[in-house]
């Protein structure tokens, strides 16, 4: 009798335990945050925003830059003079490294993270490219091709602010911003005329203007958006555009000397 009650003890404690195994298993499933669903273009029926910044006004004089502090900074431009770039302009008034955006139109939309990553070099004593665009969690690579120390310190208002140095030969560092933040500034503490500046964004909707002062945004759904440029010495400029199923729409924007 004893050895059937032992039995019997043994398998409730058994079917009991698996029930509550069950039952864990069963609460954990319940509590993980579903998976996000994220938003996917109709390439069929997207469309194109193009244009042109434009600078208008007077132009100052460029600045020079004295790298005579670190000799193997003034050794890399071969003892040539270095100006500050700020503000590049051609002779027709386009305007480089203007960062332009979508800032409205794309509410409620989620769209996945790209695999790439974004490259920021220190090279020549200065950060390549000087203004740089990347999607919240979307990774950036440091890379330094000097044969000095650089510090790269970006200073961000909505994310987690970071200050690390790489000396010559090191290994890429790697980061990520996961809020959108336009825009954070990047300095150098040890060369303090390094400057540079990262725009992030929640969606893949931004460019950098080049030498001619041209951006592309492809691959846009139908709908209404505001396009935002942005320019480190002055205020930010916008424009509506309405994309039209396969559309194309331009959004020519000018920023005025202060």
């Amino acid at each position: 009798m004893n050895r059937k009650l032992c039995t019997a003890a043994f398998l409730l404690l058994a079917i009991t335990g698996c029930k509550q195994s069950q039952s864990t298993a069963d609460t954990s499933a319940a509590t993980k945050p579903p998976e996000p669903t994220y938003f996917k273009v109709d390439t069929a029926t997207a469309g194109t925003v193009t244009g042109t910044i434009k600078y208008e006004g007077a132009k100052p004089k460029p600045k020079l830059i004295d790298m005579s502090s670190d000799p193997a900074c003034a050794n890399a431009h071969k003892g040539g003079k270095v100006y500050d770039e700020s503000l590049l302009v051609d002779k027709q008034g386009d305007l480089a490294n203007a960062f332009v955006y979508i800032s409205k139109g794309l509410e409620g939309k989620a769209f996945a993270t790209p695999t790439d990553s974004v490259k920021i070099d220190q090279s020549g004593c200065w950060f390549k490219p000087r203004v740089l665009g990347l999607q919240t969690g979307q990774t950036l690579d440091i890379i330094n091709s000097d044969p000095v120390t650089h510090n790269i310190h970006p200073m961000p208002h909505d994310n987690r602010e970071w200050n690390h140095s790489q000396g010559p030969g090191d290994p890429p560092m790697h980061r990520k911003f996961t809020k959108a933040e336009v825009m954070i500034p990047v300095k150098c503490n040890i060369h303090d005329w390094m400057h540079a500046f990262i725009g992030v964004v929640d969606h893949p909707y931004f460019a950098v203007t080049g030498d001619d002062g041209t951006f592309k945004l492809p691959n846009l759904p139908p709908g209404t958006y505001t396009v935002t440029a942005w320019h480190e010495n002055m205020d930010p400029v916008e424009t509506t555009v309405t994309i039209a199923p396969s559309g194309k729409a331009e959004a020519n924007l000018t920023f005025h000397a202060k």
